[in-house]
């Protein structure tokens, strides 16, 4: 096992040979195993632009993945939920680019973001949560408006906040399905909002919803059998997967999650976290994607900073908020490639 964690502030940082991460029960399986290439090779990370080797591709594929706009666009179909909208319509409407550090806001963000896509040629845009502050109809349509404008394909997964209107009665999970399907089904292009799976130029990029922290069995069979494919695999979720040395919150996965540690419910006004911690299948999706020898890396948002951790030879990268006009540009590359 091993353990690399840092944050990220616009610098150069990283390029580390990352070892297979598989371990299997039986010996004939780990023969087996030693006579396939390795699929997860050298990985490198330079500001917002992230290198990934694999023996598994023949030619480059470029991916752009965003996080935590947190639109707050509203109109008057909005005034029957301002009740439970008031506090998060607030929080994002003036921001300072990562970059320039001028103010700007959500919405020219997230344009410029979609601008750079088109200017960088991405293949596939990964919209991993949080882009809205609300289910808000004017802002789901706003975005939709963009995206096909745009003509880049798009996945898309939900974070805690894209169907949280806060206050409003019910269980996280009960929450979750009921406005994942009456407001932001349209994201999903006909797809799973639980999860998702595409194909592009031989990876295998994989969206779960962890927006509650926590991992359904289905969620954990699609896992499984992506995993199975033995394809290159890159993996994309909202909240953060747990790795040693970070905070409570920070992880999906943490053994120390649940009500005693959840310290945000009341200013969130959403149930509390489960008084008994996590699931075992959330604990065995977590051992079980940092197995997977054929991931090339897990990306997420939620935290806001962007932050690089190393665990059992898998990077993951949260990126910065693309409130502030934050993203990441990841590039799977063949290993001849430079």
């Amino acid at each position: 096992m091993s353990l690399f964690s840092t944050s990220l502030p616009r610098r150069r940082l990283l390029q580390g040979l990352l070892a297979t991460g598989a371990v299997a029960p039986a010996s004939a399986l780990l023969a087996a195993e030693a006579t396939k290439p390795a699929l997860r090779g050298s990985f490198s990370v330079d500001d917002i632009h992230v290198g990934l080797h694999t023996s598994g591709v023949e030619k480059p594929v470029k991916l752009l993945m965003l996080a935590d706009t947190h639109l707050s666009r509203d109109d008057e179909r909005g005034a029957p939920y301002r009740e439970f909208s008031a506090r998060m319509a607030k929080a994002y409407n003036h921001t300072k680019h990562f970059r320039s550090k001028e103010t700007t806001d959500p919405e020219q963000c997230f344009e410029q973001t979609l601008q750079a896509a088109q200017n960088s040629k991405v293949e596939l845009l990964v919209l991993a949560g949080d882009i809205f502050s609300f289910p808000s109809e004017a802002a789901i349509e706003w975005v939709l408006s963009r995206l096909e404008k745009s003509g880049i394909p798009w996945l898309y997964t939900a974070g805690n906040h894209d169907w949280h209107y806060e206050g409003q009665p019910g269980t996280s999970t009960d929450l979750r399905r009921i406005w994942c399907k009456k407001r932001l089904s349209s994201l999903y292009q006909g797809g799973d909002p639980m999860m998702s799976a595409k194909q592009v130029g031989g990876v295998n990029v994989v969206l779960i919803d962890n927006s509650t922290y926590e991992i359904q069995p289905e969620q954990l069979a699609f896992f499984r059998q992506q995993a199975a494919s033995g394809v290159p695999l890159v993996l994309f979720v909202h909240i953060p997967l747990y790795v040693p040395g970070r905070p409570v919150g920070f992880g999906c996965g943490h053994p120390q999650w649940g009500a005693a540690q959840d310290k945000n419910h009341l200013i969130e006004r959403r149930p509390q976290w489960r008084t008994e911690g996590h699931s075992q299948v959330t604990l065995d999706f977590h051992r079980e994607v940092f197995a997977a020898s054929n991931l090339l890396g897990v990306f997420a948002g939620h935290t806001h900073q962007q932050t690089l951790d190393v665990w059992q030879g898998v990077p993951q990268m949260v990126v910065g908020a693309n409130a502030t006009g934050a993203h990441a540009v990841i590039e799977v590359l063949p290993p001849s490639a430079v």
